[in-house]
C-alpha cells in the first residue's frame, strides 16, 4: 500500500523519522512519503532506516502557501534537494516568526507558553503551540487549544507570511518536484470546483484525492476532476503519529485508506520529466 502524506518530529509529527518508518512497515506500507511542513530534515534518517526493510521512501514535503487569503498546502514529491534547500530556509524562518507572534498573542490573552526548542531544519507549527498550551495547563487537549485559540479566525491565529500558491507551485516545479494540492476539501477559501482551475492554470500537476477528511463522495468528485483536467491522483493518511494526549482522539492511522501502489508510478514519471528539464 501507498502512504504519500506523513509527518515526523521534524515538523508537527510525534514520531521520529526512524519510528515512522518502523510504524509504516508494521502497518503494511510499501512506499512512504516523508512530507514534513516546509522542511526536508527528516529524509536522511528515514532513508537510512528504510534500508533494513522492504520499504521505498518517497522524498517530499508539504509547502505552506496562501490562496484567496487562506492557508493552502501543496505537497511536493521528488524535489531536487540542492535546489530547494535555500528557498526553504526562508519558509522555515517565517514559520518561526509566526510561532513567536502566536505566542505573543497568547500571552496578551493571559495564556503564556514556553515555545519548544527547535533544531536546525525543524519546522514549528500550531500543533507544537497546542502541546505547549497543554503542558502549561491552559487546556486539556490540543483539540481544545485549536477550538479556543489556534484555529483559523480564532483569537491567537496568525496567517502565514504571504507566499502565494502560484509562487509555491512555481518553486516546486523549478526544483523538480511534482506539486499536488493537499486535502482540497479542508481548504476554506472557496469551492474546490472553482479553485482547482486557478491552480491548474499556474502549474498544479496533481490532487490528493484520498484523505481521511474526504468523504467517499468527495473523493469520487476529485477523481472526476482529475480526469477532466488531466491531473495525477495521490492519497495518504496525513499521519502525525500517535497522540501524546489521551483527550486528542482525531488522529489518523497509517495505511487506513489502503491507497494502491499503482498511483505512485505516474508521479515518479512526472518527476523524472521535470528533472530532465532541469539539466
Amino acid at each position: 500500500m501507498l502512504e504519500l502524506h506523513c509527518h515526523t518530529t521534524c515538523s508537527d509529527g510525534t514520531l521520529t523519522p526512524s519510528e515512522l518508518v518502523q510504524a509504516a512497515v508494521g502497518a503494511g506500507v510499501r512506499a512512504l512519503a516523508i512530507t514534513d511542513h516546509d522542511t526536508l530534515a527528516g529524509w536522511d534518517e528515514a532513508l537510512a532506516t528504510a534500508q533494513a526493510y522492504d520499504l521505498e521512501i518517497v522524498p517530499g514535503l508539504e509547502l505552506s502557501t496562501v490562496h484567496r487569503g487562506r492557508s493552502l498546502h501543496i505537497l511536493g514529491f521528488y524535489p531536487n534537494r540542492d535546489l530547494l534547500q535555500d528557498p526553504l530556509a526562508e519558509r522555515l524562518a517565517g514559520r518561526k516568526r509566526r510561532a513567536q507572534e502566536i505566542a505573543r498573542k497568547l500571552a496578551e490573552l493571559g495564556y503564556p507558553i514556553q515555545l519548544p526548542t527547535m533544531g536546525p531544519g525543524m519546522a514549528p507549527g500550531r500543533p507544537h503551540i497546542a502541546s505547549a498550551l497543554v503542558q502549561a495547563g491552559h487546556v486539556q487537549s490540543s483539540r481544545e487549544a485549536f477550538d479556543r485559540w489556534l484555529g483559523e479566525d480564532k483569537p491567537a491565529y496568525v496567517h502565514y507570511e504571504k507566499f502565494g500558491s502560484d509562487q509555491g507551485i512555481a518553486l516546486l516545479r523549478s526544483c523538480g518536484a511534482v506539486p499536488v494540492w493537499a486535502h482540497p476539501y479542508l481548504f476554506r477559501g472557496g469551492d474546490v470546483e472553482a479553485v482547482l482551475p486557478e491552480l491548474v492554470a499556474v502549474g498544479l500537476m496533481g490532487v490528493e484525492v484520498y484523505h481521511p477528511h474526504h468523504s467517499p463522495s468527495e473523493s469520487h468528485k476529485l477523481e472526476r476532476l482529475c480526469a477532466q483536467y488531466g491531473l495525477l491522483m495521490t492519497g495518504g493518511s496525513d499521519y502525525h503519529g500517535p497522540s501524546q494526549n489521551r483527550k486528542d482522539t482525531d488522529r489518523s492511522q497509517l495505511n487506513m485508506l489502503k491507497v494502491p501502489l499503482t498511483l505512485l508510478e505516474p508521479v515518479r514519471q512526472a518527476a523524472a520529466q521535470l528533472h530532465s528539464q532541469l539539466r
